[in-house]
């Protein structure tokens, strides 16, 4: 009674306590917004809106009800201030856009629970429930259902593997296996299909024994795996790199083991994790097997065959493999091209990647974002960053906005080849686009300045990177700490030490080793060896750098007693490295 009052309802109404319930939330937010308005009314010097009646206009009514009111008031023109309108002028349309979902909520739910509806029509219950399910609106479509069922009409299997599908969709398992064990208990009884997305969605969140178990149920329950459960499982059990144990244990689902090898996706699924496993034998003989069973080939069989090629190294096959492609009337997809561009760009056949860009453009196949990006980043690891910035233009020429990693490879690039203006040209071109530079960003155009020597616009970078909310990490400081080392400003290295260890930042080997080398420069060797003793102790993997540093100096002060110590301490920490291997200071001393 008290809900149906607050809500403007007369007791009389027949109205669900579920719709009365959205009701009053409705009402509940109306009241909020009502308040915040007068509150952000007062700070601007605003009138406050005194009937509440007006904020029930719907849609664009309410907006122009509150742009009439700023508009109206002559104070807001002068002197308020539009970012705290903005924040409100959000609040409100982020409220309306809440509203309007539950009203359409509602209304889908009222279509089947209002008169007679739900006993006339209850296939058009369950096309409302697949609707809201689709929709992803799972909670009206469990409570639209079990209204069905208080009625007597239990919704059909289809019907409720929309809403299982939903649920693992979700990653609301363990409301699918609640769901399931409704179907089990009041019906209908789930099917193969219902299993295999419920088996699906445990293999999505990588938790391949609790999909096993729920295949092991399916006997129980009277329900027989077909070829698609086979197909989930075995595509899990390949991921895990348990294929031979996947081939053993799912053998038994099919009735003939040479019939669901001749299924193109089984087929594919077993040479993908032949080549994951490094063992591209096995995966030809599959793919043999499928030729002399005649099984139809589709695009996506020769991606996984050429993929194996590109990580072999074998080139030839790869490119023999895409002109069977051809010959066959399969047309290769931007996965094939990217496939081959990657393996051309890791072994730095550069000029072969750009033309096989070429080659799709002329096919029709548009790059798309990792095509370019695994360009660019090939060009700028070979120092040929103008090329890549070539690539970029293009990509903005198509409309594509790359993320920050292709940005940050440009400027890098531009930064280690010394050329600044590039640099910084290449992050004033990625705000225009939008796109906000990261610590990456930063620490690329860090390097870039203490690369040229320009270590005070490297520290005012710093401060630029914390004024815009982003905290240095250790490569930032990495850098900074060796750039004023090595200048002979110790002290202003410390203080960098410092403020790393109150930002919570860790240092690293690297850090220490900087900090040794700033000592050296500025012959504190007793500072230098215990700094050296701290990052023994400290844990930290440990190369011969540091020893190296403290060793040359040693020798330039005609001190080979202390190198040698040195040396054989450093002997003491890596016993597993090979003679060969250490870093023999004895040219060292020659040298001095």
């Amino acid at each position: 009674m008290a809900l149906c009052m607050s809500c403007g309802e007369s007791s009389t109404t027949t109205v669900s306590a579920q719709v009365l319930l959205l009701r009053f939330f409705e009402k509940t937010i109306e009241s909020f917004k009502h308040n915040v308005a007068n509150l952000f009314c007062g700070i601007l010097s605003c009138e406050p809106v005194l009937d509440p009646d007006l904020r029930r206009t719907r849609g664009q009514g309410m907006d122009v009800v509150v742009g009439d009111e700023f508009s109206n008031n002559k104070q807001f023109d002068g002197g308020g201030d539009p970012l705290v309108f903005n924040v409100l002028d959000s609040l409100l349309k982020g409220s309306l856009d809440r509203l309007k979902s539950m009203r359409d909520d509602i209304s889908l739910v009222k279509k089947g629970i209002t008169g007679s509806a739900l006993n006339a029509n209850c296939a058009g219950n369950e096309a409302i429930i697949k609707d809201l399910c689709l929709g992803g609106k799972l909670g009206p479509a469990l409570w639209l259902r079990s209204k069905m069922i208080q009625k007597g009409f239990v919704p059909d299997v289809l019907t409720h593997n929309y809403m299982v599908n939903g649920l693992c969709n979700m990653r609301k398992l363990e409301k699918a296996d609640w769901l399931i064990r409704e179907m089990l208990d009041k019906g209908p009884s789930p099917n193969c299909a219902t299993y295999n997305t419920f088996i699906k969605g445990y293999c999505l969140l990588d938790n391949v024994d609790k999909a096993l178990h729920l295949f092991a149920s399916m006997a129980n329950s009277g329900t027989k795996p077909n070829r698609v459960t086979f197909n989930t499982l075995l595509h899990a059990l390949c991921k895990k790199d348990l294929l031979t144990e996947g081939k053993k244990l799912l053998g038994k689902i099919l009735d003939d083991d040479k019939k669901a090898a001749s299924n193109v996706i089984t087929s594919t699924i077993l040479m993908d994790g032949s080549i994951k496993s490094g063992d591209i034998v096995e995966a030809l003989g599959i793919w043999d097997s499928m030729l002399e069973e005649s099984t139809p080939m589709d695009v996506i069989s020769y991606n996984v065959l050429i993929h194996g090629f590109c990580l072999a190294r074998d080139m030839k096959l790869a490119y023999s493999y895409s002109c069977q492609m051809l010959k066959r009337g399969l047309l290769p997809d931007v996965f094939t091209y990217n496939t081959l561009v990657s393996s051309l760009c890791k072994s730095g056949r550069l000029d072969e990647a750009c033309y096989i860009h070429d080659v799709m453009l002329r096919m029709g196949v548009a790059p798309d974002e990792v095509s370019y990006k695994l360009i660019i980043q090939g060009l700028c690891v070979c120092r040929d960053v103008d090329k890549a910035n070539g690539y970029l233009n293009c990509m903005l020429e198509k409309s594509l906005i790359p993320e920050p990693l292709v940005w940050n490879l440009i400027i890098d690039g531009y930064g280690r080849c010394g050329d600044i203006g590039n640099a910084f040209s290449i992050r004033d071109r990625m705000l225009s686009f939008g796109v906000v530079p990261n610590v990456f960003t930063y620490n690329a155009l860090i390097h870039a300045q203490v690369k040229i020597g320009n270590i005070l616009y490297a520290c005012f970078l710093k401060k630029e990177m914390l004024l815009k909310g982003l905290f240095p990490d250790v490569v930032t400081y990495n850098l900074l700490i060796g750039a004023v080392s090595n200048a002979g400003h110790i002290h202003y290295a410390l203080q960098l030490y410092d403020e790393m260890l109150r930002g919570g930042c860790n240092p690293d080997m690297i850090t220490y080793t900087e900090l040794i080398r700033g000592y050296c420069v500025k012959y504190n060797f007793k500072e230098a060896e215990e700094l050296l003793a701290k990052l023994l102790k400290s844990g930290l993997l440990i190369d011969h750098v540091p020893f190296q540093i403290l060793i040359k100096q040693y020798c330039k002060m005609k001190e080979p007693e202390r190198a040698f110590q040195l040396y054989w301490k450093w002997l003491t920490v890596n016993k597993r490295l090979s003679s060969r291997e250490i870093w023999s200071p004895a040219r060292t001393v020659q040298n001095y």
